[in-house]
């Protein structure tokens, strides 16, 4: 039976939520449609986030971003909503959502959305020599 997209995210048990670590996913094959015109646009986007007590299951994250395929929407509106989709399933430490758009009209676009928990600060880094 073959799959079909999906506004539903999946989500498991974060197995170090004691730890803060960095969770980073690549989306090289992004779709929507451009609201004015009817073209499609074309992205890469790149998910990283600290969880704190989910993850994203991947194949629900494939699902729901090609549930966009068919979708007139603005580069930051579709950002920002697939960013606010992620924080209400997962709630994360930190979470940071970038578009990167292909050209179109000799213009490209990026747009950065981030979460962040409200007390959590990011780890200090510390140099070795």
């Amino acid at each position: 039976m073959p799959s079909a997209p999906s506004q539903s995210l999946e989500t498991f048990p974060n197995p170090q939520p004691e730890r803060d670590y960095t969770i980073r996913i690549r989306v090289p094959e992004f779709t929507c449609l451009c609201p004015k015109t009817g073209q499609p646009d074309f992205a890469e986007l790149t998910l990283e986030y600290v969880p704190e007590q989910r993850c994203v299951e991947l194949k629900s994250l494939k699902l729901y971003i090609w549930s966009y395929r068919d979708q007139g929407v603005f580069h930051e509106a579709v950002t920002n909503r697939i960013l606010d989709d992620l924080v209400e399933a997962l709630a994360p430490r930190f979470m940071r959502l970038t578009a990167k758009f292909n050209v179109r009209g000799g213009i490209y676009t990026t747009v950065v959305a981030e979460h962040r928990a409200a007390g959590w600060q990011p780890p200090v880094q510390v140099s070795l020599p």
